[in-house]
């Protein structure tokens, strides 16, 4: 099969709008689950899933955090002043009907909803809206986040044309102290923007003499905070945009998972959104065993295959790091897993390709001595589009599991992944994946998948295509035919090719 040449339009289905679930369940767990068992289907209460499950099999999670990266600002306008008692603009009260910010152009995330009359009619000037994607500098996601003071991000920008120069300023409030934060535009990368966002007390404290000195840091004393705090206390959520509403409160705790711990997504692994204590409790209690890997989730999926063949579409990059114990164990149990969410099986899968790389010998060099696989360093595109590493990190670009004949076995590329990691002194493997996984694809070592009902014409769906062939139309006409709900706050399916 030549992947590159699939047909979008094949992977269509009918989805009514009353069947995306716009709100999750009350109960995490009491969500339906789709079972698919080499052909055969029958549903669940996702509560049953650990009764599904082999004793003593390998379970792995994407242990990602969704952060507030939505952040709202105003193009002042030296000839209109502010509204009088005007609220603060990143939580405004609803006005009529939500519209939609971002334009079909420059292959900017579509469809993000603002609010109704918060644009210059409303006499405040033009709302901007600075989506993060990724970090600039420091270019490590904790690290970033840590920052004091200043750090710039690869941003997708809402109403970029009304923001040409200049910097963008909005305070805000942390407990009893005021602050100000700053934007400001430092170029173009690809499709993104690099914002640069500089914060401090609002006012500076005056500067310190003498004894002061000795007992306070001006960061003390100015209550410094990390950029973690600034977007906690300015930023919003960013829920789907099919969900076609505003992010809720609820919202905070409902599209996390669990598990979540590493700070760096823009948008949920959802599958994950149905596990509670009690349904890991009975995974543990059936002697299975759970590892985690991070996948940060980017805006790419959210965008639509645009082009009639998959191959004039272009996957985002995703930063991914995985435990040298993770890696461990993949191998003590053959190389095989059951992956929660297609992030999991994203990640999973890079393992192997990124392990033929570094197991693979490279090309003599004009010296005549044969390059060392510590350097086989394949950098992800320029542009924003990479994973938050400094410098030169493994990748696996999109297409090459189709131009590579697969011929290396599963451990011996685990195996050769952790000889690189010995070689560099390394904990944990970091590293980002372009992989598109679509009909044609030979999975290497996710063998049972828990996902969600993805969208039509997507590139998840092509996953799950991949993974159960044709059966997917079957899969979905069930769901269909008996209320599953669909999309982020839906149902889910296990399937088991």
């Amino acid at each position: 099969m030549d992947t590159k040449h699939i047909q979008i339009r094949d992977y269509d289905y009918p989805l009514p709008g009353e069947r995306i679930a716009k709100f999750p369940l009350p109960e995490r767990d009491a969500s339906k689950l789709l079972v698919y068992d080499r052909g055969q289907i029958s549903e669940t209460q996702f509560r049953s899933l650990p009764g599904l499950l082999p004793e003593g099999a390998l379970m792995v999670f994407n242990n990602t955090r969704v952060i507030q990266a939505r952040l709202h600002f105003r193009k002042k306008t030296p000839s209109v002043s502010p509204l009088k008692g005007e609220e603060d603009p990143s939580q405004p009260p609803l006005r009529g009907e939500e519209r939609k910010s971002f334009k079909e152009d420059s292959g900017n995330l579509k469809a993000l909803p603002l609010r109704e009359g918060l644009g210059e009619s409303a006499g405040l000037g033009a709302l901007i809206e600075v989506f993060l994607l990724e970090p600039a500098l420091p270019a490590e996601y904790q690290e970033n986040f840590a920052s004091r003071g200043s750090c710039s991000w690869y941003c997708l920008v809402g109403n970029l044309k009304k923001w040409k120069e200049g910097k963008l300023t909005r305070e805000f409030k942390v407990q009893n102290s005021k602050f100000k934060i700053t934007a400001e535009r430092k170029g173009t990368h690809g499709t993104s923007q690099e914002i640069r966002f500089e914060w401090r007390m609002d006012p500076p404290l005056p500067s310190l003499k003498g004894r002061e000195k000795v007992s306070h840091s001006r960061g003390d004393l100015e209550g410094s905070l990390s950029f973690a705090e600034v977007i906690d206390a300015v930023g919003e959520l960013p829920i789907p945009p099919y969900l076609g509403r505003r992010t809720q409160e609820s919202d905070k705790t409902t599209y996390q998972t669990v598990y979540s711990k590493i700070k760096g997504s823009v948008a949920a692994p959802t599958a994950g959104l149905h596990f509670t204590p009690k349904v890991l409790a009975d995974i543990d209690a059936r002697g299975i065993e759970r590892e985690e890997v991070t996948l940060h989730v980017g805006a790419g999926t959210f965008r639509p295959v645009k082009s009639e063949d998959i191959g004039g579409h272009e996957m985002h990059a995703e930063h991914i790091a995985v435990r040298r114990r993770t890696i461990e164990r993949l191998l003590a149990h053959g190389g095989e897993a059951i992956a929660v969410g297609t992030t999991s099986v994203r990640t999973l899968e890079s393992l192997y390709y990124l392990g033929v790389q570094v197991a693979t010998p490279l090309p003599t060099s004009p010296e005549g001595e044969e390059a060392s696989a510590s350097s086989a360093i394949y950098s992800p595109p320029l542009g924003g589009a990479g994973g938050g590493v400094a410098g030169s990190v493994l990748h696996v670009p999109q297409w090459m599991p189709y131009e590579y004949d697969n011929s290396l076995p599963t451990t011996e590329a685990l195996e050769a992944l952790l000889r690189y990691m010995d070689g560099r002194g390394e904990e944990v493997l970091h590293a980002t994946t372009q992989i598109i996984i679509a009909p044609g694809y030979r999975y290497h070592i996710v063998r049972r998948m828990i996902t969600n009902f993805h969208q039509p014409q997507s590139t998840l769906l092509l996953l799950v295509s991949a993974f159960i062939g044709e059966d997917w139309h079957r899969v979905y006409d069930y769901a269909l035919a008996h209320d599953f709900r669909f999309l982020s706050y839906g149902d889910s399916s296990m399937l088991m090719p």
